[in-house]
């Protein structure tokens, strides 16, 4: 069965190494019953680490049958250490978060053989277990515990059964239950090694092995009767297919089965799970929150921006660069109603055109006033401005032409001096002059800058010379035919504006033309890089969150050390440990992510009731929370699932 030649193990304690094996070379044939003895340091549990495939020799060879199997991969040792080997400690190794039963059936998930769960129960119920099955380590007493540790130890049908101080934690009548069980596998034709420095334990055994300073000093064969029903031998068919293929010897452990580890890990530890969850959560919900406000944002400045009217140029005396600063005489061009007819046949390019003046004007009814932005503007305002009235009607051109004293009022003037009342037909006073009411202007909202229906509107030339005192425009709205000629337009606007006033060519400080696609562009622009900044302080609180999984998972994979050695011990490869680590990192990153996914919403739609933000929580900024948190959850997840998997499982299960 197993045969190894001049074995060699150096352990280095510091400064000091310790041969804990000195050329130690042993045969062991099936169905024996072998128990090595010896003083504390003797090398005895070195030497069934090493039979067992727990750890390597420095130097020296390993038999497995007739195969050299001392450099073969921790792949390959797993796998054989899952269909051939089965453990017993002295510590019993159960995890405190299940059941007897799940501890048993822990070998046939690393054997891809889920699905044979009822051969666990078997094997509880063969040692005695049968009404303890639902009962967790801590409910169960030391010898329960160490039949538990057998019967998975025997799930997987392993041919050598290797046990470390079965009985050193037990009293003794759990001892002689425990021997008992062990002798009776013996008899089933099971090779059972057995390290233990109790002669009582020991004269069980048909071979005992002593050793001294990590040699053997005698090998006695008992005089015993052997009494065997069947010897289980080591079949070459078996060792063939885990040496060429041992993972398709080991099984397929499914997706399931460690996302029920992972699931049953982060719910043992509830509160450092919530914690981690809840950093993860924060950075979400911040993120959701944040790019709602952005998106709000750009889609009202488009609203704002449609509600100026489509396809707009604006012209204006005097420069951008000049504003706020005292100009000479002369230097600024002043806009007349000439300038607006003369603008008006430029018809290859322009549409229509209307002039504008504004001022702030005292609004008086009965016994309400208010003060408000009063402008004078042409007939085309009403189309080109979104302005037709929802309530009453325009002005003409001929209450225009006859300054007559009529008047339209935004939403926030109309309920401000009329309450629910209608408004048309009603007389007001602005700047102590009369005006009838024959209009209500369609409700428009409120900008960041100022409230669009904190206004009144009336004929420009009313405006100019009968509340205002204007002699010029203070501007000129162009609407172009359509967007790809606002260019055009507007170089034709200036080249007759120059015209007109006999402007040099490099005079381009006494007017403007603005686009209000620029305006638009500008805005945006603006508002996207809000959007990328409060974007970016939010992923900095979900970058936060994932170093406090991979801090979390750090600690975890430190507090569960051992747990990763059994878990080796009994045949989970490396990719086995990185898998279940990795799943319980994720796994946490999403639940926070959705949870964040939500909670961003929530706080997104209080900010929109209580503060009167614009927000929209768009798929995009969801899509993207999801998907950074799962990024999050692989990122900060893979190193220490990596740290996990890299454990030797040997130096794990030592771990204190």
């Amino acid at each position: 069965m197993i045969e190894i030649k001049d074995i060699y193990k150096t352990y280095s304690l510091g400064q000091i190494e310790v041969k804990a094996l000195d050329g130690v070379s042993l045969k062991i044939s099936s169905g024996e019953f072998v128990a090595i003895m010896g003083a504390s340091g003797s090398g005895k549990s070195t030497l069934m680490h090493i039979l067992g495939l727990l750890d390597r020799p420095d130097t020296g060879s390993y038999f497995l049958g007739d195969r050299e199997i001392t450099r073969l991969t921790d792949e390959t040792l797993a796998a054989l250490r899952n269909r051939v080997m089965g453990f017993v400690f002295q510590q019993f190794h159960l995890l405190p978060r299940m059941t007897a039963l799940e501890n048993a059936e822990l070998p046939l998930i690393y054997a891809g053989k889920r699905h044979l769960a009822e051969k666990a129960r078997q094997e509880i119920a063969g040692v005695g277990l049968q009404d303890r099955l639902r009962h967790r380590p801590s409910e169960l007493s030391g010898g329960q515990q160490q039949r538990a540790a057998i019967a998975r130890a025997l799930v997987n049908d392993p041919l050598i059964i290797l046990a470390d101080e079965p009985t050193g934690n037990l009293d003794s009548k759990s001892k002689e239950e425990i021997i008992s069980i062990l002798k009776n596998l013996n008899q089933k034709g099971k090779t059972l090694i057995i390290v233990t420095h109790e002669k009582e334990v020991a004269m069980h055994a048909r071979r005992v092995i002593q050793m001294r300073d990590g040699r053997i000093i005698s090998d006695q064969r008992m005089d015993q009767e052997r009494m065997l029903s069947e010897v289980v031998a080591l079949e070459d068919g078996l060792l063939d297919t885990i040496l060429a293929k041992p993972r398709k010897a080991a099984g397929q452990t499914k997706f399931l089965d460690y996302l029920r580890q992972a699931v049953s890990a982060m719910l043992s530890h509830k509160m450092r799970s919530l914690l981690s969850i809840l950093g993860i959560l924060i950075g979400v919900a911040s993120v959701i929150a944040m790019l709602a406000l952005g998106q709000g944002a750009k889609e009202s400045i488009e609203k704002q921006v449609a509600s100026l009217g489509s396809n707009l140029l604006l012209i204006r005396p005097g420069s951008t660069r000049s504003q706020g600063v005292a100009l000479q005489a002369g230097t600024v061009t002043r806009f007349t109603f000439s300038d607006l007819a003369a603008i008006s046949k430029l018809t290859d390019e322009v549409v229509r055109a209307y002039p504008s003046v504004t001022g702030r004007g005292q609004i008086v009814h009965a016994d309400k006033n208010w003060n408000t932005q009063v402008e004078g503007v042409g007939v085309p305002y009403a189309q080109m401005r979104a302005a037709i009235p929802a309530a009453g009607r325009f002005f003409n051109e001929q209450e225009v032409r006859l300054r007559e004293k009529v008047a339209l009022l935004g939403m926030t003037v109309a309920r401000e001096l009329f309450g629910d009342a209608n408004p048309v037909g009603e007389t007001i006073k602005i700047n102590l002059v009369n005006f009838r009411v024959i209009g209500v202007l369609p409700e428009k909202g409120a900008s960041a800058f100022r409230d669009q229906d904190d206004i009144v509107i009336i004929p420009v030339t009313t405006a100019m010379y009968r509340v205002l005192g204007r002699q010029y425009i203070d501007s000129i709205f162009v609407e172009a035919k359509a967007p790809e000629l606002l260019q055009p337009a507007q170089e034709a606007i200036s080249a007759l504006i120059r015209k007109e006033h006999r402007l040099d060519e490099d005079d381009n400080d006494s007017f403007q033309i603005r686009n209000m696609a620029d305006i638009k562009n500008t805005l945006e622009a603006t508002t996207k890089t809000m959007s990328l900044l409060l974007g970016s302080i939010a992923a900095i609180s979900l970058l936060v969150g994932g170093i406090g999984i991979m801090n979390i998972m750090l600690v975890s994979v430190t507090e569960r050390t051992r747990e990763i050695g059994l878990r080796k011990a009994i045949g989970a490869n490396n990719r086995d440990i990185l898998a279940q680590f990795l799943i319980e990192s994720v796994l946490m990153a999403l639940i926070g992510g959705l949870s964040g996914i939500f909670l961003g919403g929530g706080v997104s739609l209080l900010i929109n009731i209580f503060a009167g933000w614009a927000v929209r929580v768009s798929p995009f900024s969801v899509a993207l929370a999801a998907i950074f948190s799962l990024v999050i959850g692989v990122a900060f997840g893979i190193w220490p699932a990596h740290k996990a998997s890299r454990l030797d499982p040997i130096e794990a299960l030592r771990y204190e």
